[in-house]
């Protein structure tokens, strides 16, 4: 049964094709195009992208980052992971809106050095560049390529999104689960795939179906 476990936690690698659209589909195209390192229709080769916090940008990001050349960038990285790589033709730069300043001119010369020699760049933070607490220099360098800003989900694409989930891993659900679970628990994509998998893996311990009865005793059970 830990086995089991174990292997269910393994599918939930970020990649472009779980990520849940929605209303981004342009955006979607897009990250595509670069993940093949293909520049825009507009010829960029940078895009930053803005929307609050569990839109999705993080999840983007990382799948970018398995692919081939990649590099991936947490804002408080060391500012070695900024040095511009011959080896490297993606650079993705993860929650610009905490860079510290160090980080701040770091990213400054990686965007100047990816632009020269042809290479692409994703930014993503949780504001648009006009208004990002950042060096000037650097919020310019963000608002010279492409920006997108990431919309969150509908509740009817939240429900979608859950069902194929589950129906991709074999996890019956009963009526009426998923809709008590976005009103009655944090309604991100992150948060609810997470109880997801929880409540998958509870419905494996206890030997029982996933019903709503189920989801409320766990629920109530985390409250305790």
């Amino acid at each position: 049964m830990r086995q089991l476990l174990l292997d269910l936690d393994a599918q939930k690698l970020p990649s472009l094709d779980t990520f849940v659209v929605g209303q981004n589909a342009e955006l979607a195209q897009l990250l595509g195009l670069f993940s093949q390192r293909i520049t825009s229709q507009y010829g960029e080769r940078s895009v930053y992208i803005w929307g609050e916090a569990g839109a999705g940008k993080t999840h983007l990001l990382h799948a970018l980052a398995d692919h081939p050349a990649s590099r991936y960038i947490a804002a408080d990285a060391p500012e070695q992971a900024f040095d511009f790589s011959d080896n490297v033709s993606l650079y993705l730069l993860d929650d610009c809106d905490r860079l510290p300043p160090l980080n701040q001119i770091a990213a400054f010369n990686l965007f100047n050095e990816t632009r020269a020699h042809g290479g692409f760049l994703v930014a993503a933070g949780n504001h648009p560049p006009m208004i990002l607490n950042v060096r000037d220099d650097l919020r310019t360098r963000f608002g010279w390529g492409l920006i997108y800003q990431l919309h969150g989900l509908t509740d009817e694409d939240k429900i979608d999104a859950l069902e194929r989930a589950s129906h991709s891993r074999g996890i019956q659900l009963s009526a009426g689960v998923l809709p008590y679970l976005i009103t009655h628990y944090p309604r991100d994509m992150r948060s609810l795939s997470e109880m997801l998998d929880q409540l998958d893996h509870y419905s494996l311990e206890t030997k029982r179906p996933i019903t709503l009865p189920l989801l409320r005793e766990l629920l109530l059970r985390q409250q305790t």
